[in-house]
């Protein structure tokens, strides 16, 4: 019995080592991504909702800011209004940033762009608002290509289930000659799929999903059996306890062909850490720290 146990444990080994070894061979390297700006120096600065904790997140007096700044690309969040239209904000409701209430996705375009983008903004944990009545409107996606035609863009798609954001998405991102300049992240694995299927010329990041199975792949020494279906990979430093950025998970990401974007880096003393980790870019709120550092 005891044999026939130990024979049934090699036969399984061999195949499974076979198997892992024909999955290394066959493996795939992630796409290119022009929107990383792979000649740039690294890290690259990429300014999240245009730097939310220097200027009202996802507005267009942010982006104009971050952009003057110098920073290498711009992050915003997506939806989809009532009427059709891509805006930008980082909530599904308008209650967090501005002097409205309500899903943004039960809103006109018209309604949502009468709101005020600045209002919740404070440096002084409510001491003041200097953005209050400043005529600052959260922006609509339209504004920001419009404005920007060269600058990289790193946009997040919100999952709506009432609104067909990858289709709109990917008509204003051809509309606009965008396709080498958007880099699409999103959490949701249906939406990442709907989005690839319906524009494969345009750059994205993993998500979620795919992250995970990289990771234990990476933790099983099996990062070299990963086909990257996306150029980069978009990770915080730690998650449920884990830690997931380190030296080896970079460099397994790296040999797949893959970018490394930290989030949300807003600290000096991170920010240099993710420096000697040697992140492909560094995904934060103060990018005037980041900048300050790097110069």
């Amino acid at each position: 019995m005891r044999s026939k146990i130990l024979a049934v444990i090699l036969v399984v080994g061999v195949v499974l080592v076979a198997v892992i070894a024909v999955l290394h061979l066959t493996a795939q390297a992630a796409p290119a991504c022009p929107p990383c700006l792979p000649d740039a120096p690294r890290p690259l600065v990429i300014a999240h909702q245009g730097g939310e904790e220097v200027w009202p997140s996802n507005t267009m007096y942010a982006y104009e800011h971050a952009v003057a700044l110098g920073v290498d690309m711009l992050e915003m969040d997506l939806h989809a209004t009532a009427d059709g239209k891509l805006v930008l904000m980082h909530d599904e409701t308008v209650d967090r940033t501005t002097d409205g209430t309500g899903k943004i996705e039960e809103m006109t375009l018209a309604e949502f762009k009468a709101l005020d983008g600045g209002y919740y903004w404070t440096d002084d944990g409510g001491q003041t608002y200097p953005f209050r009545g400043q005529g600052i409107t959260p922006a609509s996606l339209d504004e920001v290509f419009s404005a920007f035609p060269d600058m990289p863009m790193n946009i997040e798609i919100k999952l709506v289930e009432s609104q067909p954001v990858a289709e709109l998405f990917c008509q204003a991102i051809r509309d606009y000659g965008m396709t080498d300049k958007v880099l699409v992240a999103s959490f949701h694995q249906d939406a990442m799929d709907q989005f690839r299927a319906l524009c494969p010329e345009v750059t994205t990041s993993l998500a979620q999903n795919e992250v995970i199975d990289f990771f234990v792949r990476h933790k099983l020494l099996q990062g070299g059996t990963y086909s990257p279906p996306a150029a980069a990979v978009q990770v915080p430093e730690k998650r449920a306890g884990l830690r997931v950025l380190t030296a080896g998970f970079v460099d397994d990401a790296h040999k797949r062909g893959m970018d490394v974007h930290a989030w949300t880096i807003n600290e000096v003393d991170d920010m240099q850490r993710m420096i000697d980790l040697g992140v492909d870019g560094i995904i934060t709120d103060r990018p005037d720290l980041l900048m300050e550092l790097l110069q």
